[in-house]
């Protein structure tokens, strides 16, 4: 193969890609959160998802898939979940049949006692300066706030 036949493929090199490391790494840090996350009875998706609750307190589903970019499919079989292990309670608001609502329980609220610890756990489970985390947070953030108001192009 020729080097302009070469170059053409250049851009379907894995070492090219940005979303390869950003989804490598993004594994690989949730693989980290196992073990702290295993002393609390919850997967790295529930503990973002209790994160958000502890925050926010009480939304409905929709807020909260909104706040932690997941859509109702993912969603849904998570807070059944959280609702048997008795850490918040979904409720349908009188008339609304397509709003759920959510609220913490007292057992959910005092998880979050349990895992304050869980942050200084996993510090340094990126191995960067300080500086260099801050700035990798923030283009991380402000690359999703740019993804949320551009519409998604559908594949055709």
């Amino acid at each position: 193969m020729n080097n302009e036949n070469k170059r053409c493929y250049d851009s379907l090199m894995l070492g090219n890609q940005i979303c390869f490391p950003l989804y490598a790494c993004s594994k690989e840090i949730v693989r980290r959160y196992r073990k702290p996350l295993e002393e609390l009875n919850l997967t790295y998706t529930q503990y973002i998802v209790m994160m958000a609750l502890w925050e926010h307190g009480g939304m409905t589903e929709g807020e909260l898939g909104g706040i932690v970019h997941l859509d109702s499919g993912t969603l849904a079989p998570l807070l059944k979940r959280l609702e048997k292990q008795g850490y918040l309670t979904r409720t349908r608001p009188d008339g609304n049949e397509r709003k759920l609502y959510l609220s913490l329980t007292d057992e959910g609220e005092a998880l979050k006692d349990r895992a304050i610890s869980v942050p200084a756990e996993m510090q340094g489970c990126i191995d960067l300066p300080e500086e260099e985390l801050s700035e990798l947070k923030r283009l991380l953030d402000k690359a999703l706030a740019r993804m949320d108001q551009k519409p998604q192009k559908e594949n055709k």
